[in-house]
């Protein structure tokens, strides 16, 4: 497939990467390098908040306007904020492709941030931050990376209700203003399409401009907390340890051993704590691999009263890969994930993801690398992984 990728940077400082496909349909992405982690804690939630205010309006289409274009002709709409990138994507039919590039160009050249809209959508932004408050798993998961790191890691990146408050249509336009910028943007697009009418388009619509973001400041740590809570039945609760950032070749070590541990229902931990003891329903697995800061964690709900075996057996099932890991198992784990990896590409927006987050990390032409890098792990580096001697643990349960 790699033969089917292009990346260029464009004279307006534009990064645009390219995956040709000959299934009649495009996705198509605009990103942003910025996100939670390029913010202050006095604007926490600032980038989710633009996010928002991008769909609510330009000069030439209001709201409904925005998502009637995509829409009506067969497409659908969509964005999402992260740590490291704020994105606004649509996938649709491929023979409307420039239309889904005007109408994304638009979004994110001449946003409106119409005061009364402000003020409607910061009360929306206040109920999804109770939404996600009030489920419990959302909850943990929200919080686990405040316990492994202190800076910019410290506040969820939807923010507080405080700092929606303190975030003005001034402090809107200021940020905005300040980041998005050509430089600071990746378009990303899947599917059927030509590439040089990518490239001419983007090329005719944005203007050589140099914006700015902030530097993240993150400094690990270990942290474990308890909070009770009135009113669930369940402990939810994550066990996270750090592991090597994106930049080094034995973070694909880490992806191995998240999979023996916890990947799916054959895994270390699902065997151990479903399948043997019955201790809980949901037991998996996962990780934050960046270049900024990486992390893997496991995240179990459970009853309260059994959580503090739960964690001996977590532990346990590590020492156990540290010292008993053999060449059968680590090959079956990279075959998992190499076949893992292959299913994820068959959707589009899925591959536009993949390609965005390469190419925050390093360069895009690195994800087709992955199974590559997968099968060069080797039995010593999962195993020394596997010793962990710090590691947070988060637990929300039943007061």
């Amino acid at each position: 497939m790699q033969q089917k990728f292009y990346r260029k940077i464009l004279k307006n400082g534009m990064v645009v990467l390219f995956e040709k496909r000959s299934v009649p349909v495009v996705s198509v992405a605009f990103a942003v390098r910025s996100g939670g982690i390029n913010e202050k804690d006095s604007e926490k939630g600032i980038s989710h908040f633009i996010e928002h205010m991008l769909y609510k309006g330009t000069p030439s289409r209001n709201a409904k306007q925005i998502a009637s274009e995509i829409e009506k002709n067969g497409g659908v709409l969509n964005g999402f904020t992260d740590e490291r990138v704020t994105a606004y994507y649509c996938k649709m039919p491929s023979k409307h492709l420039i239309l889904a590039l005007k109408v994304l160009s638009d979004m994110i050249k001449n946003p409106l941030f119409d005061q009364k809209e402000i003020e409607k959508e910061r009360k929306v932004i206040f109920e999804e931050i109770e939404m996600r408050k009030d489920d419990p798993k959302i909850y943990v998961f929200d919080r686990i990376s405040s316990f492994l790191y202190d800076g910019s890691l410290n506040m969820s990146l939807i923010g507080t209700k405080d700092t929606m408050n303190s975030l003005d249509r001034g402090k809107l336009l200021e940020k905005f203003k300040e980041v998005y910028h050509p430089n600071n943007m990746i378009v990303a697009i899947v599917g059927d399409a030509n590439f040089n009418e990518i490239v001419d388009f983007l090329e005719k619509e944005f203007e050589r401009s140099k914006g700015k973001v902030l530097k993240p400041k993150l400094n690990r740590r270990n942290q474990s907390f308890i909070e009770k809570r009135k009113g669930i039945d369940q402990a939810n609760f994550i066990f996270a340890y750090h592991v090597p950032t994106s930049n080094d070749k034995k973070s694909f070590a880490a992806d191995v051993l998240n999979t023996i541990v916890a990947g799916g229902m054959s895994s270390r931990l699902f065997t151990e704590i479903r399948e043997k003891r019955n201790l809980a329903y949901d037991v998996k697995g996962g990780g934050e691999i960046n270049r900024d800061f990486a992390y893997n964690f496991i995240y179990v709900g459970a009853k309260k009263e059994n959580l503090e075996l739960v964690k001996k057996l977590i532990l346990e099932e590590f020492e156990k890969v540290s010292k008993e890991l053999s060449e059968e198992e680590l090959k079956q784990a990279k075959e998992q994930l190499v076949g893992n990896y292959q299913i994820s590409m068959e959707d589009s927006v899925n591959q536009l993801s993949h390609l965005l987050f390469y190419e925050l990390n390093s360069n895009a032409k690195d994800f087709y690398d992955y199974e590559k890098n997968v099968r060069n792990v080797n039995l010593k580096d999962v195993k020394d992984i596997a010793k962990i001697k710090n590691y947070s643990f988060f637990a929300l349960v039943p007061e």
